[in-house]
């Protein structure tokens, strides 16, 4: 077997610590064929579909991939901006601003960079440039705060499976989830109560978190528990009671049973039950992507109108807000110890 080395490598190159944010992916273009690209090494993934793989095969390649890309394709249209996708764009100005913060601190033997677990950029192609660069230790923090198989342990997987091929392997640090660090709990609660302060309040604050199957909960992922607890000690810090929140799930696909309450179906019951204002955020998400700006925001958003609610708000994710960035640096520090000395 060929190992993946550095061609002329220089062994006077000083060693630098290296942070690799990832998040899930986006495709490359809002088109059919990008989409099916993206689709099928998405759904190929085991993590994301534990399906026996060869029945699996056959139905995502005779059924969904010749389907659901034209129907993506047009949801991802709708919010497709100059910059391109919104996590590509998002997740890079989170990576832009965590380097200057760290630099500031650090000086330049800290590199960050961000891959995409799907798509590109690729988690090989940007570890390969930072090993160039000189990282010989390497801290991976998966945007993603509650951990759960399908996303922050594929992304391990991919990290995993990367290092078989490599020669020299860095030191690693990979954090796993982050879903009750003081500095996001702070970063989240800082971001409604800024939303409140332009819009107002509402009857209920409805923390809306990506689904999973509700087989995942019963075989010992704890997503379904972080997420509980992220809203708990959100709106312990917002001074809210129970009856004020709410949490929910979204984005469920198939005929399996996935985490529940759904956010569609609360959404539509909620006016009935006497809430006719609601504000929503979806705390999972580190940076706003289809999920958000088309799923939340807007298709949520008419089953409550058209349900007899009067008045929806949708709280953008934390993108590269100050507060963000700053949650995102603490953590980072909280990890690196031992490693990089603050200058």
């Amino acid at each position: 077997m060929k190992y993946i080395g550095t061609k002329d490598f220089d062994h006077e190159q000083p060693p630098r610590v290296g942070i690799l944010l990832t998040n899930l992916g986006t495709p490359r273009a809002p088109e059919r064929k990008a989409l099916r690209a993206y689709l099928r090494e998405f759904l190929s993934d085991p993590r994301v579909v534990e399906v026996p793989r060869l029945l699996w095969w056959f139905i995502l390649h005779g059924v969904i991939l010749n389907i659901r890309p034209g129907r993506s394709a047009h949801s991802y249209r709708s919010v497709w901006t100059e910059r391109g996708s919104p996590l590509l764009f998002h997740t890079q100005d989170q990576a832009d601003a965590l380097r200057e913060q760290l630099r500031s601190e650090y000086g330049e033997n800290v590199i960050v960079e961000f891959a995409m677990r799907y798509g590109a950029p690729a988690i090989p192609a940007v570890l390969q440039g930072m090993l160039r660069r000189g990282v010989r230790k390497l801290l991976v923090l998966p945007l993603y705060p509650q951990y759960s198989g399908a996303t922050t342990g594929s992304t391990f997987d991919a990290l995993a499976a990367d290092f078989t091929h490599r020669r020299w392997l860095p030191e690693l640090r990979f954090i796993s989830h982050y879903h009750d660090h003081p500095a996001y709990i702070s970063a989240v609660a800082a971001s409604i109560r800024a939303h409140r302060l332009q819009h107002g309040g509402a009857d209920l604050l409805l923390f809306s978190y990506h689904g999973v199957p509700q087989r995942y909960l019963d075989e010992g992922d704890p997503y379904h528990c972080e997420c509980l607890k992220t809203s708990r000690l959100v709106a312990a810090e917002l001074g809210l009671q129970e009856q004020d929140y709410k949490t929910t799930f979204q984005s469920r696909f198939g005929r399996e049973e996935w985490l529940k309450p759904y956010t569609d179906a609360t959404l539509k019951d909620l006016p009935g039950a006497g809430v006719k204002s609601v504000q929503v955020i979806s705390p999972g998400f580190a940076a706003d992507c289809l999920e958000t700006l088309e799923e939340l925001a807007v298709e949520n958003r008419e089953y409550f109108i058209a349900a007899g609610g009067e008045d929806y708000q949708y709280i953008p994710c934390l993108n590269s807000s100050p507060e963000h960035i700053a949650a995102l640096a603490h953590i980072v520090r909280d990890h690196v110890a031992g490693w990089l000395d603050r200058g």
